[in-house]
């Protein structure tokens, strides 16, 4: 039986191959996420001639995944380390990348990504428009947005961050609730100022059947953007962040009609006690799809160490109900991140991300803590540094401090109480002077 996407098979009762390997990795029965995909609460973002792709599902009872961001601009305009970047993510375990690239000719570099890379690739099609199409905004016309969406989807691009939210109702929102930081979605800004200058509703939503029938064809998962994400604390959960969450709800519905995949992008900036509620009203208007956050960021006072506080965030945004996770870096807000930068994020991610899986009780996830604390109690460094999640960075901190018995740390020495209870407990003496 043929079928055009991974919905539209799991409705038709097919298990695809990726079903199958997705359902391996998460120790979960095949049919039962054969029926979470069919329902739209998961998604394997697979698009047709991503030929490389080692597939992921995003949802509902599925470990926490993150994406990291790399790409090219105007003052950083350098594909080969942009490429490194990209190595160095899958080598970390990032389950997917987006190529954020706003500058310059960007599909040779897009289309050496998806043919070295076994992870999910997504994309924001409105960055690529302008360099691209290498006109002013304002002249981009309604057929050409659609043309680079188009060449996106022919490259192999497993998901698309698509602002169809952000109609001339929702941009009413903001401009009659003023904000303190306005739009800070690059995509969602660049469509906002589009519909102001041509006085024309956005194209992404006027037309939002051409672009299921692109999405449907290559089998893209549309990643419905959060234009209007606060930028700030001050701005969360505000009327246009919710009339603009209101408006994606309608459209996922509208996407299922037509067997394309969707997840929802969220927050964001957002103080801690917003979290939850945010996560709540996320799954119950947009009927229970994979939600993707950008943080949430949980202070804005932070610069240099927003991979701290969008850890903080995303681990209690995931474990209210969030299912994927946007990293972020320590040079967030100040610069394109380095090689470094993206590591740290990429470390902080995946604690958020395992944190969150522990209090989701996703099987498996307590298994990897309880390795950790065996080898604690046995004071087995190897092992301790063999199970971090950066052992590299475990393996260092141990080198450059050596205590005097090497069953010990320089921390504690011999009054480490792992070392003095085993011993107690094995009916050994004990020495600490």
């Amino acid at each position: 039986m043929e079928y055009n996407t991974q919905m539209d098979a799991a409705r038709k009762g097919i298990v695809t191959k990726q079903m199958e390997i997705v359902a391996r990795k998460e120790k979960m029965d095949v049919n039962r996420l054969q029926q979470l995909v069919a329902a739209g609460k998961v998604v394997i973002p697979a698009n047709k001639n991503h030929k490389s792709l080692d597939p992921e599902g995003v949802g509902n009872g599925l470990r926490t995944k993150i994406n990291v961001n790399i790409g090219v601009s105007k003052d950083c305009y350098n594909l080969d380390l942009e490429l490194e970047k990209a190595k160095r993510a899958i080598e970390l375990k990032a389950e997917a990348i987006m190529d954020l690239s706003c500058y310059g000719k960007t599909q040779e570099f897009r289309r050496r990504l998806i043919a070295m890379a076994p992870v999910m690739i997504g994309t924001v099609p409105m960055y690529d428009a302008v360099g691209m199409l290498d006109k002013e905004l304002k002249d981009i016309t309604v057929d050409e947005f659609f043309s680079v969406v188009e060449r996106h989807a022919e490259d192999g691009v497993d998901f698309m961050t698509i602002h169809s939210g952000i109609n001339r109702a929702t941009a009413e929102k903001v401009k009659n609730n003023r904000r303190l930081t306005n739009i800070v979605s690059r995509g969602g800004s660049l469509l906002f100022a589009w519909m102001e200058l041509n006085n024309r509703e956005n194209p992404f939503f006027e037309y939002y059947d051409r672009l299921l029938d692109i999405c449907e064809r290559y089998d893209v998962t549309i990643s419905l953007g959060d234009a209007c994400r606060p930028g700030s604390i001050h701005d969360a959960t505000d009327a246009a962040q919710i009339e603009e969450l209101i408006v994606l709800g309608e459209l996922t519905k509208r996407a299922w009609a037509r067997n394309v995949q969707v997840m929802i992008e969220g927050p964001g900036h957002m103080a801690i006690n917003e979290i939850a509620a945010n996560m709540l009203l996320e799954k119950r208007l947009c009927h229970g799809a994979p939600f993707y956050v950008l943080g949430p960021i949980v202070t804005d006072v932070a610069p240099g160490y927003d991979h701290i506080t969008s850890a903080i965030g995303g681990a209690i945004a995931a474990a209210s109900g969030a299912d994927f996770l946007c990293y972020v870096t320590p040079a967030e807000h100040l610069r394109l991140p380095d090689l470094e930068d993206m590591k740290e994020g990429i470390i902080a991610s995946r604690i958020a991300a395992h944190a969150a899986d522990i209090a989701k009780g996703i099987p498996g996830a307590r298994d990897w803590d309880n390795a950790m604390s065996a080898a604690r109690a046995e004071v087995n460094f190897p092992r301790m540094i063999e199970l971090a999640i950066d052992p590299e960075k475990a393996g260092r901190y141990r080198e450059q401090s050596q205590p005097e018995c090497e069953d010990t740390c320089t921390m504690c020495g011999k009054m480490c109480p792992m070392k003095n209870m085993k011993k107690i407990l094995n009916g050994e003496d004990l020495t600490i002077k």
